[in-house]
């Protein structure tokens, strides 16, 4: 996967105005590997993403249900966190065709460890930690 764009986040709020704007532009049937270690962010990035979309719902982590449907907004989000997931297919098992070819956004946490079931088309934000307290690098394949 080739980085086409590397970004500095300083705080939540560079954040904040990043996954908003990822939000605003998304289009049905996108998908968004977040890929970084416990406590990058991708949770929090997620949650700014729905607002972008208009989601009123709080955003957690679907650690245990896999994924969480948010249908608030102007388009639905289908969050994954697939942290959990023993073999790559199982994504299949819950279904997760339907999801990524379906008609919302779809963001899925630790995509790394399915990066082999992931649609080709697929976005990735590889979330790393800055040098500074609370700084991290986000770097992007679009």
């Amino acid at each position: 996967m080739e980085i086409k764009k590397i970004i500095v986040i300083k705080n939540e709020e560079d954040t904040r105005r990043f996954g908003i704007e990822l939000g605003k532009n998304a289009k049905k049937g996108q998908i968004i590997g977040l890929v970084g270690d416990l406590g990058t962010g991708k949770t929090t990035l997620t949650k700014y993403i729905a607002e972008g979309l208009e989601i009123k719902e709080n955003i957690s982590s679907p650690t245990f249900t896999i994924v969480k449907e948010y249908k608030s907004g102007r388009m639905p989000l289908y969050h994954f966190d697939v942290y959990r997931i023993g073999d790559p297919e199982e994504l299949f098992n819950i279904g997760a065709e339907e999801y990524f070819d379906g008609d919302g956004v779809c963001v899925v946490e630790w995509a790394d460890l399915v990066a082999e079931e992931m649609p080709e088309d697929s976005m990735y934000i590889f979330i790393e930690y800055g040098e500074l307290e609370g700084e991290r690098i986000y770097k992007c394949t679009f």
